[in-house]
């Protein structure tokens, strides 16, 4: 039984892709035989608080520890203390792998730390960090790019998400000997057919007639929401639900107003897994407009599979949502930050209602042959076991 220490960023409650899959996959490793811990930052600032007036969460099968966070600097978590909660916990949990989720400059602590020098490592590789779109981000890279090299350098095993990520990442390309193609996934059990509850309220949320358009998304500068509400404009019979917060929110929301889409866009800021559940079941087109390889492989596009929705997203080179979604047969992929195709791809499936069943139907079978969360923890384990 292979004993397992998760190095993430944030963990849910807090929404995002990577910290989904992290929930998912940690339950699933401990059904196929992994004992599991995990050390991540907490998403609440709390200034006083010390490794010993905190205990772990032992809500499930596995231990969760938060580690003091105060903020974050160009979407890194702030955490001083990082360091010396990794020493505590590998001495109280004693694991034989320590396995990180990057980016996360917190993972540098490990190399002050000989307990864990000592031990293998695996990089989970979510994405790269250089961005065409932030130059603050490719300015702070090549401060970050050394440390980033180092743990590769060090690493025992290196996983990418996807064959086209991996192919295009030049970060990865020194690393390909050790690196291995490992699919994310996620837990269908956590994405139930909707409650009557979660029915009525999506219901009323979907307030005016047309297609219905669902987004969801932290509102970022990747996500391509403007590029959305520019081709909401000229998509006439059609209503959009974005959900997510970030921050972006009030600039999208004066572009709503500027646009004159009021009364066919909504903003509606942090949903429950409940009330996901609702508006996925009840969306006719799941949208996912990305800019740029950020968006690394789209955990969401998975979760709008597993309710059998047809997909629009962008053909960004070397993101691996170019491989999840499959042109032409589970959606429709179009250049990104183009106006023009977004709006024809979304007309298409607007008016072609057997195209969106057709679509809806192959994704949701590619989801379970492909990303079932159960597989790709016995895929962890395996590689594990080599170590």
């Amino acid at each position: 039984m292979p004993r397992i220490l998760h190095i993430g960023k944030f963990y849910p409650p807090f929404a995002g892709g990577m910290e989904s899959f992290l929930a998912d996959l940690i339950p699933a490793q401990v059904q196929v035989g992994d004992e599991i811990a995990a050390l991540v930052h907490d998403h609440h600032i709390a200034w006083k608080r010390s490794f010993s007036s905190v205990q772990a969460e032992f809500t499930q099968p596995y231990q969760l520890y938060r580690a003091p966070c105060y903020g974050r600097l160009l979407y890194a978590p702030v955490s001083p203390q990082f360091g010396f909660w990794l020493n505590k916990i590998i001495a109280q949990f004693k694991p034989e792998v320590l396995h990180f989720h990057l980016p996360n400059t917190s993972a540098f602590f490990a190399f002050l730390s000989p307990q864990a020098r000592r031990l293998p490592w695996v990089l989970h590789w979510h994405s790269d960090v250089v961005s065409n779109l932030d130059n603050r981000l490719s300015l702070a890279y090549k401060f970050y790019r050394p440390a980033e090299q180092a743990l590769l350098a060090r690493a025992q095993a290196v996983i990418a998400s996807s064959e086209p990520y991996l192919a295009s990442s030049a970060a990865l390309r020194p690393w390909q000997h050790k690196t291995q193609v490992i699919p994310l996934g996620l837990n269908a059990v956590r994405l139930p057919e909707p409650s009557p509850t979660a029915q009525t309220w999506a219901s009323a949320q979907w307030q005016t007639s047309g297609v219905k358009i669902l987004h969801i998304g932290r509102l970022t500068y990747y996500k391509g929401q403007a590029i959305l509400l520019q081709a909401l404009a000229q998509l006439d019979d059609a209503q959009t639900l974005i959900v997510g917060t970030g921050e972006l929110h009030a600039q999208l929301a004066e572009m709503i107003r500027r646009l004159k889409l009021e009364n066919r866009v909504r903003l509606l800021g942090h949903c429950s897994n409940e009330q996901l559940t609702g508006l996925l079941a009840s969306c006719d087109i799941f949208c996912l407009p990305s800019l740029e390889r950020t968006e690394a492989f789209g955990m969401v596009l998975l979760e709008a599979m597993r309710y059998a929705k047809p997909i629009v997203a962008t053909q960004v080179t070397g993101s691996g949502m170019t491989w999840v979604v499959q042109a032409d047969k589970t959606g429709l992929l179009v250049p990104p930050l183009e106006v023009a195709p977004l709006v024809a791809a979304l007309q298409k499936l607007r008016d072609q209602p057997e195209l969106r069943a057709t679509f809806g139907a192959a994704g949701q079978q590619r989801f379970y042959q492909h990303f079932d969360i159960l597989p790709i923890a016995q895929q962890l384990h395996d590689l594990y076991e080599s170590l």
